[in-house]
């Protein structure tokens, strides 16, 4: 047997044992023969002390472009791929990138679970997996970095997408995309992250998407596809405290869910398409993706105003800002690059080409000097992630994941010595 059946038999036997499904001796055999496996199947440790699969998972690293300047620290990251239901974790260092390891994901034996969206705690402790495909709601799950052991998990609402933390790593805000429901208001859901529980279900918009809290910790973001809105939230309150109409040529506060359920307020043709949100370093703006007409918008925090708008290529969709406030990044998902900004002039400094189509998602590295970028790319093609080098504005290196590779983020990095 192997390690997706391991896995499969572990969730199994946690949910079913819950559930009042197995008895005692059940559930002991099913211990009993995940036991077995393991031991069948030992894990190699690389140098850095880091579980992985090196027999069947690792691959040799991408090396380096030529003429690329070596990395001053090794970076590790985890991605979520989507139609393969495995979380994997990304090397990057002076030896090129490389996939570790991979945490197998979902409990329906014929069918995809959707592992969606990804998101690393703030003390680097765990990982948060959305696994959007439910019966019919979906879960969030939390598996410990350090060995990719599943901890806990959570029924939210319908097609759980991006998840977006609280600082101090208490509070998980869940957007409920509800892909494939009919076309009416979803909601976002916060989760108490320590006990893994559900503390509000909280209505906005249609299909809510790109979940992020503010640096402070105080106010938390989403857009809605469905009905071009931005919606900010009280994290205190855990209640909507404004919504934004992003319309071209009608954005404006709105007076309030009333007026954003009327006509003219939510009930026109979308033409932002906003898919994804993102405070500025210092929380004074607020960047969202008008994925259906090619911009950026940038919006003034204590006003909700738009103040500059930003041209990007065909179908923005995911966000990130440099912590010096130097650089905005925008993927392109229908044009297959990373557009870069200079956010003091507002020019975009490159449009990086990535390796593979269906560009998607992007995270900084701490120390500001790379970017990470995964692409779905398309049908049984594998997708990739993308190192590009934010001196030089060049993918500096590139490694193949697994099948629609999608939500990224950072878990940490290590200096050289």
């Amino acid at each position: 047997m192997d390690r997706s059946a391991l896995g499969r038999i572990f969730v199994f036997s946690i949910v079913a044992a819950g559930a009042g499904l197995l008895g005692a001796n059940e559930a002991a055999a099913l211990t009993s023969e995940r036991s077995a496996i393991a031991a069948s199947a030992p894990l190699a440790y690389p140098a850095a002390g880091l579980p992985a699969r090196a027999a069947s998972v690792s691959a040799a690293p991408d090396t380096l472009k030529p003429g690329a300047r070596l990395p001053t620290a090794r970076y590790w990251l985890f991605v979520a791929n989507e139609s393969s239901d495995l979380v994997s974790r990304v090397r990057f260092g002076p030896e090129g990138a490389a996939l570790e390891d991979d945490i197998e994901v979902g409990i329906m034996p014929a069918d995809l679970d959707g592992a969606h969206g990804v998101s690393v705690s703030p003390d680097g402790r765990h990982v948060y997996v959305s696994l959007a495909h439910g019966t019919p709601f979906g879960k969030l799950w939390s598996y410990r970095t350090a060995d990719g052991v599943l901890t806990d998990s959570v029924t939210v609402g319908l097609f759980p997408a991006t998840i977006g933390i609280t600082p101090d790593g208490s509070l998980g805000f869940v957007v409920n995309f509800n892909l494939h429901g009919n076309p009416v208001p979803s909601s976002v859901s916060a989760v108490f992250l320590p006990e893994m529980v559900e503390v509000a279900r909280i209505e906005t918009c249609i299909k809510p998407h790109g979940s992020r809290v503010n640096h402070a910790g105080t106010l938390h973001y989403s857009v809605c596809a469905g009905d071009d809105h931005l919606v900010e939230i009280s994290v205190e309150r855990l209640e909507i405290s404004r919504i934004v109409k992003l319309t071209p040529g009608s954005e404006r506060v709105l007076a309030g869910p009333g007026e954003a359920a009327a006509p003219g307020g939510g009930a026109d043709t979308p033409v932002c398409g906003p898919s994804w949100v993102v405070p500025s370093f210092d929380d004074r703006r607020v960047y969202v993706t008008c994925n259906r007409n090619g911009q950026v918008l940038e919006l003034d925090a204590a006003t909700l105003s738009v103040t500059r708008r930003f041209r990007t290529g065909k179908g923005p969709y995911n966000l990130a800002v440099s912590s010096d406030g130097r650089l905005l990044l925008a993927t392109n998902k229908g044009d297959q690059s990373v557009s870069v900004f200079d956010l003091a002039s507002g020019e975009e400094l490159a449009r990086v080409p990535t390796t593979r189509p269906i560009t998607h998602g992007v995270v900084v590295s701490p120390d500001n000097r790379y970017a990470f970028v995964s692409n779905e790319a398309v049908g049984a093609t594998r997708g990739t992630v993308d190192v590009i080098d934010l001196d030089s504005l060049e993918i500096v290196a590139s490694t193949e994941l697994h099948h629609q590779p999608g939500g990224i983020d950072l878990w940490r990095s290590e200096p050289l010595p």
